[in-house]
């Protein structure tokens, strides 16, 4: 078997392909059909024509918290935190950016929401997970002693990627989520699910395709380029999944009754494969999926365009083929595809 490193997951991607905002509806985003040899161009609401009664649609429900806030060092100096994970007793564990960073022990003042004048703070206790983590431990606290979800959700805001260039907005508050989004703790959206909206769920419901969740809360590593041409020296980051008894059930009645099971996007595909390898139906999990790998649960994905270099690039091609994938970038760029998490989708089947 081929043995691929970094450079074979590079493309070059025009600068006005990425998209900056949402579709004006989201299911009329476009749809790459790559199911078979050569690519059909179509429109996302079209997706019932291409699943079968029997077929089960597995979405992430994560919901993506507003985990970016900002401070300011009691000697002046300006700084970010973007909350990637709460853990007990107000403490969160958080990416910082600052020019020089605190000491443990110190207490930055945040900037709460307009209109809002209550004093709301963060002390940084360490690093986290341990004395060498690349995360830091905060405890959050106003007045009135609310949970670090109530403060994220009334002065946060939401953490779009580091390539969309303008400051979040109602729109964003809006459309960087879900219309299933149930449990929060995203740092950045399950992209692919940002396409359907009721008036499709109800069609795919008529057509007789079944539904399904589980839950990963993905982090922010999700947008980080894999930087050694050697793929096997690459550290993953670590997420919280969770496939729930209900989606343990409904995939072994879908293989009982010949259907499909269809992962809405990457990070259902890492949370159900995570399961398929370890056995384990919760925990963390930092699955690297490059060519190569057997899949055990997922037979048709549908997924966004991915970063070059990206770990995200490698899974897809694991998944559909490499020579396919880097197919069908090169068509939907010469189509002028929308790129990225606003941007459009791709509907694969597992290779062989």
């Amino acid at each position: 078997m081929r043995t691929f490193t970094l450079s074979d997951f590079d493309f070059t991607l025009p600068q006005e392909l990425i998209a900056q905002h949402p579709a004006p509806e989201r299911s009329g985003s476009r749809l790459l059909d790559g199911t078979a040899a050569q690519p059909v161009d179509r429109i996302f609401r079209d997706l019932p024509l291409l699943l079968n009664a029997g077929d089960l649609l597995v979405f992430n429900d994560t919901k993506v918290i507003k985990a970016r806030l900002f401070g300011e060092k009691p000697t002046g100096g300006k700084l970010e935190l973007l909350i990637e994970r709460v853990l007990s007793g107000n403490q969160v564990a958080a990416h910082m950016r600052v020019s020089k960073k605190p000491e443990v022990g110190t207490t930055v003042a945040l900037v709460g929401a307009p209109g809002t004048h209550e004093a709301l703070s963060a002390t940084l206790l360490g690093r986290w997970p341990d004395a060498q983590g690349a995360l830091f431990r905060f405890v959050l606290s106003n007045d009135a002693g609310d949970d670090p979800h109530t403060l994220m959700e009334r002065h946060g805001h939401v953490p779009l990627p580091p390539y969309i260039e303008h400051t979040d907005s109602a729109e964003d508050a809006a459309r960087y989520q879900t219309v299933f989004a149930k449990n929060p703790g995203a740092v950045a959206a399950p992209t692919a699910a940002l396409h359907f909206d009721d008036a499709l769920l109800a069609a795919l419901e008529a057509k007789g395709v079944q539904r399904a969740n589980v839950t990963l809360h993905v982090g922010a590593g999700t947008f980080q380029p894999v930087k050694t041409e050697n793929l096997a020296e690459h550290q993953m980051h670590s997420e919280w999944y969770d496939v729930p008894l209900a989606t343990q059930h409904a995939i072994a009645d879908c293989r009982a009754r010949g259907g499909k099971v269809i992962a809405v996007g990457t990070t259902t595909v890492r949370t159900l494969e995570s399961w398929g390898q370890t056995g384990q139906t919760s925990g963390d999990t930092r699955i690297f999926i490059t060519p190569g790998f057997e899949f055990k649960q997922v037979d048709r994905l549908i997924t966004n365009f991915h970063l070059p270099k990206s770990s995200l690039m490698m899974l897809v091609s694991a998944f559909a083929g490499h020579e396919h994938i880097m197919a069908l970038y090169r068509h939907a760029i010469a189509q002028q595809y929308r790129f990225f998490s606003y941007g459009d989708a791709m509907l694969l089947t597992k290779e062989g």
